[in-house]
């Protein structure tokens, strides 16, 4: 078990600030996923944005939070709020994200808690927080703001995934914005993010120094590969997030190839319905409802056995770390027309990443050889390096705070670009403070 010890072994600074914004990182700050923000001003007004795990092998978890009576979530995946149930257990935290953020969370919880118990690893919660954390939301719809003391805060639309919000910070003398995750551009889910003229601007910088694919051009490669792959009999197995990404799945093979016997199993059933439940997150509801309707859920051991014949599974989990995917894939194997499309980031230490870099995976506890071909296609929902520069200069902030990034390999290209432009940055680490007037 991981032990904190509330307040006690955090190491964010005892002594309140002088003037100006302390910002200190928890995590995320010198690494992708594991956010943890804490911002505070001279009048002791406090908040925290995000409280994540970063989904590795083994996890790897934010510093201890210091008190605070409001956490801002900006959005509902595992790195951004897997930790969030700690806050209420131990502080008697709010928790505030949308609608959409709230109702998805009791099930990444519920699935935070399941794997870490297959897996023995230590979470610093118990699985009676989950309820107590639910009861702690105050959800909150886009560009309607509240107030926190000498604060008026409000989310705006990030894009990234449905219910995804940048946190907007007004004060008497700073206008501050939090991307979270964010993207510019419209997908199939959401609108892209819209610029906000700040003074200071915390921005994720995933994507920092690489740009996307053409969206157009990469739609068109994996709608080709996948009628290659139909048409000579195989079935291509999609393994697929559960939050965007199963979503964003479907609305494209129903546009491009509306013919094909598509299935859908996993999680991404249960999220699908709660977004047709909060449509108002959604770029054209009735596009998602109409491409859910068309596709054929997978709901019991039979309709799994006649998914194998389908041409198309889409199926979580997304880096065949478990859930129906690896029940596919230890069946789909052993014929080779059969393929597998990646249509995400596959992490180290995962099933994915095995399978790309070794032909093996795990399947029930034994390494399995895989001979079957695979294709990896680039559906990203974070802004790439053009997007968050243009993003970035369209702010016209005085200091920006880039996180949520690689310090060696991403971080840096935005830094020099940013900077030879005459803009402020800052590279923070985790676990130091540091002060902006």
């Amino acid at each position: 078990m991981v032990f904190y010890n509330p307040g006690r072994t955090t190491d964010y600074p005892a002594e309140p600030v002088e003037s100006g914004y302390r910002y200190h990182y928890l995590g995320g700050g010198d690494e992708v996923g594991n956010v943890g923000i804490v911002l505070e001003d001279e009048t002791t007004n406090r908040l925290l944005l995000d409280y994540g795990i970063a989904p590795t092998s083994p996890p790897k978890y934010p510093k201890e939070s210091p008190y605070v009576k409001n956490a801002i979530i900006t959005h509902s995946h595992v790195d951004h709020l897997g930790m969030a149930p700690w806050l209420p257990a131990n502080y008697n935290t709010n928790l505030h994200g949308t609608k959409l953020t709230a109702d998805i969370s009791h099930m990444m919880w519920n699935d935070c808690y399941k794997i870490s118990s297959i897996e023995k690893y230590p979470l610093p919660w118990d699985k009676r927080d989950i309820d107590l954390a639910m009861d702690s939301w105050i959800t909150h719809e886009f560009n309607q703001p509240w107030e926190q003391e000498n604060w008026q805060l409000s989310l705006v639309n990030a894009g990234h995934i449905p219910g995804a919000g940048m946190l907007k910070v007004e004060t008497d003398n700073k206008n501050i914005l939090f991307t979270g995750d964010f993207d510019t551009r419209d997908s199939p889910l959401t609108n892209g993010a819209k610029p906000h003229n700040v003074d200071m601007l915390f921005i994720e910088g995933t994507y920092g120094g690489r740009d996307h694919a053409n969206q157009q051009q990469e739609l068109n490669r994996f709608i080709e590969n996948v009628i290659r792959v139909t048409d000579k009999g195989g079935t291509v197995l999609i393994p697929a997030f559960a939050n965007g990404r199963t979503q964003d799945m479907l609305i494209r093979l129903y546009q491009n190839c509306p013919e094909l016997d598509v299935h859908v199993d996993g999680m991404g059933k249960r999220i699908t319905k709660l977004q047709l439940e909060n449509s108002q997150f959604l770029r054209d509801p009735n596009l998602l409802n109409d491409a859910w309707n068309w596709s054929k859920r997978v709901s019991s051991k039979s309709d799994r056995k006649k998914a194998l014949d389908a041409d198309v599974i889409v199926s979580t989990s997304g880096m065949l770390q478990g859930g129906p995917s690896i029940w596919y894939l230890n069946r789909l194997r052993h014929d080779i027309e059969n393929e597998i499309f990646f249509t995400g980031y596959q992490a180290r230490d995962t099933g994915g990443r095995k399978l790309q870099t070794e032909s093996k995976v795990d399947i029930f506890g034994k390494e399995v050889d895989i001979s079957l071909n695979w294709e990896s296609f680039s559906f990203s929902t974070h802004a790439g390096h053009k997007e968050i520069t243009e993003f970035i200069y369209s702010c016209d902030p005085q200091d920006v705070i880039i996180y949520h990034t690689d310090p060696n390999n991403a971080r840096p290209h935005l830094v020099e670009e940013l900077e030879n432009n005459g803009i402020t940055t800052h590279s923070p680490e985790n676990g130091k403070s540091y002060i902006v007037e």
